[in-house]
Order: C-alpha cells, then structure tokens, then sequence
C-alpha cells in the first residue's frame, strides 16, 4: 500500500531520472515527476508515475499546486555547469527558495534538500571564480531551509558521476572530498524518505565501502 507520494522538483534531470525509477519500485512510495517541458512527460508515464508541467521560475503558488496531495518534496533541480550566474541565482537559489515555500502552502511537511558538497562560508571563499555564485545560491538556500520548521534533511554530495551505481557509500556530517555515482545519491535519498531519524540532520554522501541503508540509518 502507498504511503508515501513525493513531489520530486528536477526530475528530469541526472539524479532525478534515477530517483524517480527507484521511487516507482518501492512498495510504499509513489513519485510525483515536477518537469518544464511536457514532452518529457512520457519517459516518466511509462514508469507509472504521476507528472506535473511546472516551470521552476514561475510563482510559488503554481509550484504549490504541484505539490497538493504529496508527503514529501525532493529538490534535486539545478541550473547546470553550462549557465551563466543568472540562471544559478534563478534555479538553485531562487528556485530552491520557491520550492521550500510553496511546500509550506501546500502543507507538505517532509522536504529533502540535495544540496553541494560544502556550503559553508569557508567553502565560498576557497571555491575557484566559476563555481563561487553556485555554492552561494546552495549556502543561501541551505540556510533558507534551515530557517524553516519544514521537517528537512540536507544531502551533501560528492563529485557527482556517472558511474554505476555501488549501492556503498560513505556517510557522515563531514567526510573526505570524493566523488559519488548519481545513482547512488538517488538511492540515498530513498533512503532517507523511509528513514525517519534523518528528519532535522544534513549530511555528505560519497563513494565508499557501507550499505546506503544502514549508513543512512547511522546518520
């Protein structure tokens, strides 16, 4: 039986496509695929999924009604290595900070954040010229989140690949820099919608030697 639906924002994208897939084969979830453009809406109806057409740069209240009748909200959209800082400060800030709130209005409680690596201040200062404006729309939007009394938890990937995924990992608040299949942070996201302990915790997540389920429920 259903218990679960989760509204997943991004799912056309890398990690959304493969958190989608695994949201379909577990019994008790059933995903709710947020896209921009409905000609992708037919890879995700043959998973059985439902699909929501929004456009991530339009107004909180449309995103809301995307997510009325859903458990819980996945943010896993990002505006890509190839843009400029317009659309970063538009998608992974903005974007992430509608999202949050429209959860709010539709009472959606439960929200999980997949975040960069490391958002802290420290982070944005050592960040190469390029990638400065992407931690900084990440760090405010972290810190967006943080502030609410939305139930969050906050995934900090590795470099993300696209390697197969190991179904391994290492997990902690803080652990060494590595990379990490797309797949697996899919599988960590599952993880943590069907571990209630990781409500109110943020984490990294790379490559490493521990079963997801278990280094989840470790966090």
């Amino acid at each position: 039986m259903i218990q679960v639906k989760v509204l997943i924002v991004g799912a056309n994208g890398q990690i959304g496509k493969h958190l989608v897939a695994r949201i379909q084969n577990e019994e008790k979830l059933e995903a709710r695929a947020m896209i921009r453009d409905e000609k992708q809406a037919g890879n995700f109806e043959k998973l059985g999924a439902e699909v929501a057409v929004v456009d991530l740069e339009d107004n909180i209240e449309t995103i809301a009604k995307a997510a009325e009748g859903t458990d819980a909200v996945v943010f896993t959209a990002g505006s890509g290595p190839h843009t400029g800082k317009d659309k970063t400060i538009m998608i992974d800030l903005d974007g992430a900070v509608k999202t949050i709130e429209a959860a709010k209005k539709a009472n959606v409680q439960r929200f999980i954040m997949i975040s960069s690596f490391d958002t802290s201040r420290e982070a944005i200062q050592a960040a190469p010229e390029g990638f400065a404006p992407y931690v900084v729309a990440k760090h405010y939007a972290d810190e967006w989140l943080l502030s609410t009394e939305l139930d969050y938890t906050i995934i900090h990937p590795g470099k993300l690949t696209n390697d197969p995924g190991t179904n391994q990992v290492t997990l902690s608040e803080k652990v060494e820099r590595n990379e990490v299949p797309r797949e697996d942070i899919a599988a960590t996201i599952v993880a943590s919608l069907n571990t209630p302990s990781t409500i109110g915790k943020r984490f990294q997540v790379v490559k490493g030697n521990t079963d997801i389920a278990d280094a989840v429920k470790s966090i």
